[in-house]
């Protein structure tokens, strides 16, 4: 834990809203400031992994703030149940319980909270989840966007599963479970802010079935997961090239994508791999388990468009690269500034 003599690196002079965008903004406020002087070190991800008396727990937390708080194939409500039950599975755990705190802004209907909170109730009972306590917080009117939530998730660790940056391996394949970008642009479209024709819906969802399936058959070859959320694929892998010191080769053709996401982002000058996904979870495995990984997703219930994008290897360390189409590579860095926020 730090104290008055702990440096902080983190020198910017105030948050903006890039600081929350989870590209590199985020990761300069986290290690910067937040991890030294709050955490006593340990590998950071997307939840934290605790031993008490020979019980293995995963905990993770997190606040929810997107607007509008209802849109195309989902809403807040049960954003704030998948996107903690996500975290805890991408991380080895079984999600078993879940505290919510709702901040509420005065003159929020009753009909839209209720809405919302049965939303929650749906979907923590559809990924098996039980919600066990919380706390409601009301503040002035206009303090507020009608509301926020805020979620804390426990669960149990998978035994023989051990995820880590540190596990992958030169040669190790990545594989993304479905399309990716359909969270962002559906979020963006439902703002009104492109005028753009689609049936496009949030891939919002627990990603725990499809997790606990893969783990089962592949085993200790699966190294790493993380699900894409707040500055998409590439920020993830760009995380795990830096925590790894290895290289993330991708080929752009193997990316699922819907048409309706590659229009709006090409309207908007926007990178696929830097939207965010509620839905979707990112898999490093051993080359030789990575066919099989991948029809086992295939055999999931709604894991039927999942690809090999990718391989890990030696250089250049630290970094993403995409071969595109046409026969050139590029580098895909963390997302920078914030072109789309409030997603999540």
């Amino acid at each position: 834990m730090g104290d008055a003599t702990t440096r902080v690196r983190f020198k910017e002079p105030q948050i903006e809203m890039a600081h929350g965008a989870g590209g590199k903004a985020s990761r300069r406020l986290v290690e910067g400031l937040l991890a030294p002087l709050l955490l006593r070190g340990g590998e950071l991800g997307d939840a934290a992994l605790l031993d008490f008396d020979g019980c293995a727990l995963a905990i993770t937390t997190d606040a929810f703030v997107v607007t509008p708080i209802t849109f195309p194939g989902g809403c807040i409500g049960d954003l704030a149940i998948h996107g903690t039950v996500n975290d805890l599975a991408v991380s080895g755990a079984r999600p078993e319980a879940i505290v919510v705190s709702l901040l509420l802004e005065a003159g929020l209907p009753t009909t839209v909270l209720e809405a919302q909170v049965r939303a929650m109730a749906d979907a923590a009972a559809r990924a098996g989840v039980r919600v066990v306590g919380g706390d409601t917080k009301v503040v002035e009117h206009g303090k507020v966007d009608q509301l926020y939530i805020t979620t804390t998730g426990i669960g149990r660790r998978l035994p023989g599963v051990t995820l880590s940056a540190r596990s992958v391996r030169p040669g190790d394949r990545v594989i993304v479970s479905g399309p990716i970008g359909d969270h962002g642009i559906t979020i963006l479209l439902a703002r009104g802010g492109l005028d753009l024709e689609s049936d496009l819906c949030s891939d919002t969802r627990s990603v725990f079935p499809m997790v606990e399936t893969l783990l089962q058959a592949v085993g200790p070859d699966i190294r790493w997961m993380r699900d894409p959320t707040r500055g998409g694929v590439a920020t993830a892998l760009n995380e795990l090239a830096i925590d790894s010191g290895l290289s993330v080769h991708l080929q752009e053709d193997a990316i699922p994508l819907r048409a309706a996401v590659r229009g709006a982002c090409e309207i908007l000058g926007l990178d696929p791999l830097h939207i965010a996904n509620e839905g979707q979870f990112l898999v490093v495995v051993d080359a030789s388990r990575a066919e099989e990984a991948l029809s086992v997703l295939h055999g999931t219930s709604r894991g039927a468009e999942a690809a090999i994008i990718g391989e890990i290897r030696d250089a250049p360390a630290a970094c993403v690269l995409v071969a595109t189409p046409y026969g050139g590579t590029r580098i895909v860095d963390m997302l920078v500034g914030d072109p789309l926020p409030r997603i999540c």
